[in-house]
């Protein structure tokens, strides 16, 4: 590997920056970032007391244990059902194996295939739901029907109308069908046509893959950048490029499924710290350091950090001054999923990086996706350019994968070009700074013309399941008052008001100098 890439000698930090012995000085530990600058009125401290002051408020006692309650009476018809099954007293719909397969190790018969024939089925109607519109700040959606408790669906012809989007990654409203800009990428779907068929080594490398490439670096003030065509294959397919036999990844317990499968493909040791818990991610730093390797105690080849920016499931925020700062002090390496806040959070757009203040230096490797606030798909990794040389010829995603297609690169293209204002307007500025300001349940939603993403086991633990909702700068402040009015009614309904505070007086949430920013 290319010796400035990533090699534990952290030789891409400046003297400035660090004390003696590559230690980060009072300064850095202090404040973790290397830049003091303000913006909306409010230094980067201020930003940080705001976001680390936020909390989670807890159920109480007896949701779980009516939860857990529940699943166990469902569970149990289930191996009831199950049973009458096995005898032909009821069909089953589920994959089977043939009778000449019955002695083998079963495939199909495992908890979660139990989970989804007996649980899953019965809620399926929530998901996977056929959109016929753009996924803009309404859209609309195939009406089904099932006969067989949602083994089967059939089309009943009709169309559910302007259904509230509050389910897509539409950050930004670039996900859209009308408007001047979008001439560019029809120009380049006439002239490039749709697919490349190869990949970026052999005959795929297009010049506008450089360009883009190129504005992604310019976007995020680094050397350079690589792009991809999968957003999920950026983390799962280059960490295994960067870490190998011998080196240490620390995960944050909630990180998502892509860094999770990456770091096992690699071979390397993997051990988990809490959720942005930064006591217990230095316990790990110190182990390591410390003890190296298990049994021959050598040191690691390499310390990689995995973290996310904004955890979309929790909506929780990366303490990222914090974990800069411990990178720094046990000469670690950092690597940031903005997956989710790339294009939506900083002041234009730049990320968490941006909202901190913090140097982009002192983030080894940076990721993102173009499925979020571009309105695109892909992903990208930045950073320096000896690190992104080195995974032109060793990332199974550049190897092996095809190229983006030329009309997706121009929609990030001008997606991006309309965030810098480098298309001569103030849209995506515009953008920024208004996803900045708007800040039996699903079938309930879908009928006050509501879409919402409801989540559950196995995506999120049993007692945990949750509605997601997505905020989009293409969201007029009537649909929003719709949605809150709409979910003030379901939480009475559905008696889902479990919060033992104080509630806000709804007045204060719309005085408009709390959504108006600074210039």
């Amino acid at each position: 590997m290319a010796s400035g890439a990533l090699s534990n000698g952290h030789a891409g930090h400046r003297d400035s920056e660090t004390g003696t012995a590559g230690e980060p000085s009072a300064s850095a530990l202090r404040n973790g970032c290397t830049r003091s600058r303000q913006y909306n009125g409010k230094s980067t401290t201020e930003h940080q007391k705001k976001i680390f002051s936020e909390s989670f408020e807890q159920p109480p006692i007896y949701v779980p244990v009516l939860t857990y309650m529940g699943y166990g009476i469902v569970t149990l018809f289930g191996y009831l059902r199950d049973f009458l099954r096995s005898w032909g007293l009821e069909k089953c719909h589920a994959a089977q194996e043939r009778k000449e397969q019955k002695e083998f190790v079963p495939l199909y018969q495992d908890f979660e295939n139990f989970y989804k024939r007996n649980l899953y089925m019965r809620v399926r109607d929530n998901w996977n739901r056929p959109i016929c519109s753009v996924p803009g700040p309404t859209f609309d959606l195939v009406e089904r029907v099932s006969d067989d408790y949602n083994w089967t669906f059939r089309y009943t012809g009709r169309v559910i109308k302007d259904v509230i989007n509050m389910g897509s990654y539409n950050y930004l409203g670039f996900a859209e069908n009308k408007g001047e800009s979008l001439n560019s990428v029809a120009e380049a779907t006439m002239m490039y046509g749709v697919g490349v068929c190869s990949t970026r080594q052999e005959m795929g490398n297009l010049d506008k893959h450089i360009q883009l490439e190129s504005l992604v670096a310019q976007f995020l003030g680094v050397e350079a950048a690589m792009t991809f065509g999968m957003g999920f294959a950026t983390n799962s397919m280059n960490i295994p490029a960067l870490v190998g036999k011998g080196c240490l990844i620390l995960s944050d317990e909630l990180n998502h499924t892509s860094l999770i499968l990456g770091a096992r493909l690699s071979g390397a040791t993997i051990r988990v710290f809490k959720h942005n818990n930064l006591q217990s991610l230095e316990k790990l730093l110190r182990d390591a350091v410390v003890n190296g390797q298990p049994r021959t105690h050598r040191p690691w080849k390499k310390i990689l950090i995995l973290v996310e920016g904004i955890y979309s499931m929790e909506g929780s925020m990366v303490r990222l001054p914090d974990i800069v700062a411990l990178k720094k002090k046990y000469k670690a390496y950092l690597y940031l999923d903005e997956a989710h806040s790339i294009g939506a959070v900083g002041p234009t757009g730049r990320g968490v990086v941006e909202y901190f203040s913090v140097d982009p230096v002192d983030v080894d490797v940076l990721m993102g996706t173009f499925t979020k606030s571009f309105g695109a798909t892909g992903g990208y990794i930045a950073g320096k350019k000896e690190l992104v040389d080195y995974l032109r010829g060793y990332s199974h995603s550049a190897v092996y994968a095809a190229s983006m297609p030329p009309p997706i690169a121009e929609q990030i293209i001008r997606s991006l070009k309309c965030i810098m204002g480098l298309d001569g307007t103030t849209i995506g500025i515009e953008r920024v700074r208004q996803i900045s300001a708007s800040s039996a349940f699903a079938r309930r939603m879908l009928k006050k013309n509501i879409g919402v993403v409801v989540v559950g086991f196995p995506a999120t633990p049993i007692v945990e399941s949750r509605a997601r909702f997505c905020l989009s700068a293409a969201h007029t402040r009537q649909m929003l008052d719709t949605v809150l009015n709409v979910l003030d009614e379901m939480g009475d309904y559905l008696q889902f008001k479990y919060s033992r505070r104080s509630p806000c007086v709804r007045p204060e949430l719309y005085d408009e100098s709390d959504f108006e920013m600074d210039d």
